[in-house]
């Protein structure tokens, strides 16, 4: 069993540790958040041991490993000090505010073997997982460019009273939402290096942008678009997709279903030449505690195995998710 604590009991923090919880690997051994209606809550109706002080925590359970669920201000501060005890990580996206704190937790972490993650559930999702699978096969032959697009009812309404709405705490449609997708187009089709050209407008907020058009390009020289508005209310949810032209093919995918053609008769197993249609269901593996999706479950099993050493460490790393960063700042640079 792997001692685990949580810091940060927010929707995501919530989230963690309810699965968590249920996990056959793991003893909670403390939550810590410094809401009192939070910590109240949690004492009256759970079993959890709860600390309005996280260093009181750490202190009192020495846990191999901690989740931070924290605004994205307190990261840099928080895994910094984690890493320095030699406790093992789990950091909710984006990564850190600005990516040169990244690029020195990057390097702290490889000095002290450090097991780290950052949750970019989107790399667990079956289909996305299964359009990796395709790519790497190379039976789609080279990728010549793509196309990506996020909607969503986050900021429907003029009210600038939440986290969202401060830049200075990680808000705004960038780096709370096309993060996700940026992270996703890194992990599937390439490590984005440049970008071309990009507009970040507002349509309710005063201070940040609620949606981001950008084209980009690869280390590789794959070209590519996104599309990202969180100011959407003709969705009900996140929506997340992305078509990806290939030399021998083509790959239209979102969290609910793949769609891939195949050009010629060398396919993988189980594949036509033609179009082939999968469904999420169809593709998506069992886990031991469902919540809110399997990818939830899954990327905590990845992290809890990686602690274990029976898995590698090699899917969200601070490292991948440090890219997604960098090439954050070089989209906020296009901002008026």
């Amino acid at each position: 069993m792997k001692k685990i604590g949580l810091i940060g009991a927010g929707k995501m923090g919530i989230s963690h540790l309810s699965i968590l919880g249920m996990h056959p690997d793991v003893n909670v051994v403390g939550v810590a958040d410094k809401s009192i209606l939070v910590t109240d809550v949690l004492r009256k109706l759970t079993n959890f041991t709860v600390y309005a002080d996280y260093r009181e925590l750490l202190d009192r359970e020495s846990p191999d490993a901690v989740f931070i669920a924290t605004p994205t201000k307190f990261h840099d501060t928080l895994v910094t000090e984690m890493i320095e005890e030699n406790i093992h990580v789990f950091v909710e996206k984006p990564f850190c505010l600005h990516a040169d704190n990244g690029s020195r937790i990057v390097s702290r972490v490889k000095v002290n073997n450090i097991v780290n993650q950052v949750g970019y559930h989107n790399k667990f999702i079956a289909t996305f997982t299964e359009t990796k699978k395709l790519l790497d096969s190379g039976l789609l032959g080279r990728i010549t460019h793509f196309s990506g697009s996020m909607s969503g009812p986050v900021v429907v309404s003029s009210k600038d009273v939440t986290w969202r709405a401060k830049p200075e705490e990680g808000g705004g449609c960038l780096m709370d939402y096309a993060a996700h997708i940026l992270d996703l187009i890194n992990h599937l089709i390439g490590k984005l290096e440049s970008v071309k050209a990009a507009d970040l407008i507002s349509i309710y907020s005063k201070n940040v942008e609620d949606a981001i058009f950008c084209l980009l390009e690869t280390s590789d020289g794959i070209h590519g678009m996104i599309n990202v508005n969180w100011s959407d209310d003709t969705f009900r949810k996140m929506s997340t997709s992305l078509i990806i032209h290939c030399e021998k093919g083509k790959i239209e995918v979102d969290t609910t279903e793949l769609k891939v053609f195949f050009k010629y008769s060398d396919v993988p197993p189980n594949y036509e030449k033609g179009w082939n249609i999968r469904h999420l269901n169809t593709l998506t593996p069992s886990v031991n505690y469902y919540l809110r999706g399997e990818e939830y479950s899954l990327q905590i099993d990845k992290f809890i195995g990686a602690l274990k050493g029976t898995t590698a460490n090699d899917i969200n790393t601070f490292e991948t998710a440090l890219q997604t960063d960098l090439i954050m700042e070089k989209i906020k640079r296009f901002k008026n």
